[in-house]
């Protein structure tokens, strides 16, 4: 029985919960119903929108069926093409402002869905000026006011945000531009250097292309050692080939000896149609004897060199193939940039220049001549016959000449060279590398004295 009551009883309290609950919610419809009478419906809708009323935004307030019941100042300012939109269609109006109907689309679906919406961006056309805004708008809920369960939102005016962030863009896309326009003429340029280095030897290439300041009117007088070449009987050579197999031959040729020269350090001043004239000794120098010893050399390799083509040329139409004569010599000129305002040409100008055009033309085929001076250099290095004395043309006496024969020990070649070094304080040359280790000796022995030298004297002090 116990049981029984207990559960009766339980049975009476949830009844009589259940009455009060009900009770309660008729009470309390009735209090809605009472407040909603009791107050005037555009006075509660007024005193709603209050705070929006004197907003810098263009506010506005709709029904749930988006009709527009309210809207501020700043929204007629902003869009007098307009007028009254009390009552019409928050989407209408939408649409009579130019909006896109994706964007209308948007608004109405994501409004529904989410119960609030965001269009970062509508573009409205006011009185001929395209202005930029932001629509923000989200459902209202209010528990004693039915009619003020609508739609709040609000345009914001951000067509100067949008404005800088176009300016932006288009700075970044003038910058991408800029850049790529850069890259395309930094090509063009590189494109045009790689042409240009083909004319002009790769020391003064890169002299020209290093200097920081112009100096196109710059000259200076060195000591340097001048080669010369010329293929024997070119002339007639040109005159009975065909002119495909001709340049075939030449560019070959002269490819060849650039290699050569190139390889030994030589500066490439011009090719005078199958001529070549090298200098030593400028931009870059290693003293007046290494500079003689490396045109020597040169005209060595390039002597081997045109032995081993001979097969090559006698396939392309030289039937007796190619004898070249060669002549050296060294002594001061004037090296620099010469020409015209239109036109300039890095070369070299002087008697020695002269010179070895001279001796070039003097060489029998396949021989190399040296004048007096580039045989002082080299002698204890080379073997060179005297042929005798010649007066050039354009030379007011006599100058001796020398044919090259060769090294004069040759198994000794790559170690009988000068070394030189020249210091802050001590200038050191070694004519002949062979005895290395007795200079080195040499050096420690000045070295040992020098520093007995400095010790006595702090002893002094």
């Amino acid at each position: 029985m116990c049981n029984d009551l207990g559960g009766g009883n339980r049975q009476a309290r949830s009844a009589q919960k259940a009455e009060q609950g009900a009770d309660s919610k008729r009470h309390g419809k009735r209090g809605v119903m009472n407040a909603e009478q009791f107050f005037n419906q555009k006075t509660i809708l007024d005193l709603s929108f209050f705070n929006f009323r004197n907003a810098i935004t263009a506010a506005y307030f709709a029904n749930r069926d988006l009709e527009i019941q309210r809207i501020n100042d700043n929204f007629r300012t902003f869009f007098p093409i307009l007028g009254n939109v009390t009552n019409a269609s928050m989407l209408d109006v939408l649409e009579q402002l130019g909006v896109p109907g994706a964007q209308i689309d948007t608004y109405a679906s994501e409004l529904e869905t989410n119960g609030s919406v965001l269009l970062p961006k509508v573009e409205v056309s006011v009185e001929g000026e395209q202005r930029v805004y932001s629509l923000l708008s989200a459902y209202t809920q209010n528990a004693d006011f039915s009619y003020l369960n609508g739609v709040q939102g609000q345009f914001v005016d951000r067509t100067s945000e949008w404005s800088l962030r176009r300016e932006r863009e288009d700075l970044l896309e003038q910058k991408i531009r800029d850049r790529e326009l850069i890259e395309e003429k930094s090509n063009q340029l590189e494109v045009l250097a790689n042409r240009l280095a083909k004319y002009l030897s790769p020391q003064i290439y890169h002299s020209i292309f290093s200097q920081t300041e112009d100096k196109t009117h710059s000259h200076a007088r060195k000591n340097l050692t001048i080669f010369f070449s010329d293929i024997v009987q070119f002339t007639d050579l040109s005159d009975v080939m065909e002119p495909e197999r001709l340049a075939t031959v030449i560019n070959s040729y002269l490819s060849e000896m650039t290699n050569v020269a190139l390889e030994c350090g030589g500066t490439i001043d011009k090719f005078i149609g199958d001529a070549v004239l090298v200098f030593f000794g400028d931009p870059d120098t290693e003293g007046e004897v290494q500079d003689a010893l490396k045109c020597v050399e040169m005209a060595f390799r390039m002597q081997e060199r045109v032995k081993a083509l001979q097969g090559y040329w006698k396939k392309n139409g030289v039937t007796n193939g190619l004898k070249v004569r060669m002549g050296i010599a060294t002594g001061f000129c004037t090296v620099g940039n010469f020409g015209s305002d239109q036109r300039l040409d890095y070369t070299v100008l002087g008697s020695p220049v002269n010179l070895a055009a001279r001796l070039q033309g003097l060489a029998e085929a396949d021989t190399i001549l040296l004048d007096e001076n580039t045989h002082n250099l080299v002698e204890t290095q080379v073997r060179a016959e005297p042929k005798g004395e010649f007066t050039p043309r354009g030379f007011a006496r006599e100058v001796k000449y020398f044919e090259l024969q060769g090294y004069a020990e040759p198994a000794s070649q790559d170690t009988r060279r000068q070394l030189s070094h020249i210091g802050e304080h001590v200038e050191v040359n070694i004519i002949d590398s062979a005895d290395i280790q007795g200079a080195i000796e040499e050096l420690r022995q000045i070295q040992i004295k020098f520093e007995a030298q400095l010790a006595e004297r702090d002893g002094k002090q």
